[in-house]
């Protein structure tokens, strides 16, 4: 942790700058499996089921859409935004080894695409069932 003290006007002020919990737990992760662990300690050490996250992926959750509207009901190939039409590489990572291997990437879209479906950001139990059962789908 560290301490930034500046003055303005002759006031004194000190700002700590401390990671949030998922920056902190998640910025040396480098591979999907790593993610995953980061989510399940930040969920307090939960354990993810995939099934759960198969279900969060095709449910509505009072939104529009469903994760699955883009990616797919089973996003191992290429999928369609709902709105713009653009594609959407495969979600799954044994279908697209990119997938989940930079920690900053996975967190803009989680927040993004959270707020598209659930209409807030995802917890971490959330992404951890997600992810296991993403890293179930194999070719």
């Amino acid at each position: 942790m560290s301490t930034l003290l500046f003055s303005a006007r002759g006031l004194r002020v000190a700002l700590l700058l401390i990671p949030t919990a998922t920056a902190a737990a998640t910025s040396n992760a480098a591979t999907p499996s790593e993610l995953l662990g980061a989510y399940q300690a930040q969920s307090g050490g939960a354990t993810p089921l995939a099934s759960r996250g198969q279900q969060f992926f095709n449910a509505l959750h009072g939104r529009e859409w469903t994760c699955a509207a883009c990616h797919g009901a089973v996003p191992t190939q290429t999928g369609k935004h709902a709105a713009t039409g653009k594609a959407i590489a495969p979600l799954a990572p044994a279908f697209n080894p990119e997938r989940f291997t930079d920690a900053t990437k996975t967190e803009k879209w989680f927040r993004r695409n959270c707020n598209d479906v659930v209409g807030r950001e995802c917890t971490a139990a959330e992404k951890a069932d997600l992810l296991a059962w993403l890293l179930t789908l194999k070719p």
